[in-house]
């Protein structure tokens, strides 16, 4: 038997969280048999604008509903107390240091792993984890540069994105059967996204 430590970690913006988000996790646990799950809500991601997200706490409020009562994940906010732009580099020297033993794995959109090496510090991003693509429905499989070592989620791909949550808010539709229930509320409540 294996008794080695394996951690995930899931960063985005989870603005807002929806339900591919929650079924990557489950798909995550299963087949890469985690521990523990952190899902870490960036600051700023290097690759959006600012204004573009709603506020951090507001997202990481949000994450919170969503995971509320599920067992191996936890909602991580050190990128969020960190602020300013949040780099996968920062994150994984921490996760490193906190989790010495520990087999690591980052989670990402596979159109992303292509683009590995244009991250920051990547020498050492492949060498703190092992990337792990996100599908995307109808998408192509994920292409790993070297040095970094990845594999494909099986998962559950799923065609929902927080930028049509957005959109459906904006344009007064449901989004009732994409977000958990707390998640759904919170947006109405909070007249967030309109």
């Amino acid at each position: 038997m294996n008794s080695e430590l394996k951690i995930g970690i899931y960063g985005g913006s989870f603005d807002p969280v929806h339900l591919g988000h929650l079924l990557v996790a489950q798909a995550a646990i299963e087949e890469l048999g985690l521990d523990r799950l952190f899902f870490v809500p960036a600051a700023q991601s290097p690759f959006k604008t600012e204004n573009e997200m709603a506020p951090a706490n507001t997202r990481l409020q949000l994450l919170r509903h969503a995971l509320a009562g599920k067992i191996n994940y936890e909602v991580d906010d050190q990128e969020i107390k960190r602020g300013g732009v949040s780099y996968t580099i920062d994150t994984l020297r921490i996760y490193a240091a906190k989790f010495p033993i520990a087999k690591l794995f980052y989670l990402i959109g596979a159109d992303n792993a292509a683009k590995l090496n244009e991250w920051r510090e990547p020498a050492e991003l492949a060498k703190l984890a092992e990337f792990v693509a996100v599908p995307r429905p109808g998408g192509a499989a994920a292409i790993f540069p070297p040095p970094f070592r990845g594999r494909m989620l099986q998962g559950f791909p799923i065609a929902i994105s927080s930028s049509q949550i957005r959109a459906r808010v904006k344009a007064g539709l449901p989004i009732d059967l994409l977000v958990p229930p707390f998640v759904a509320e919170a947006i109405r409540n909070g007249q967030l996204y309109v």
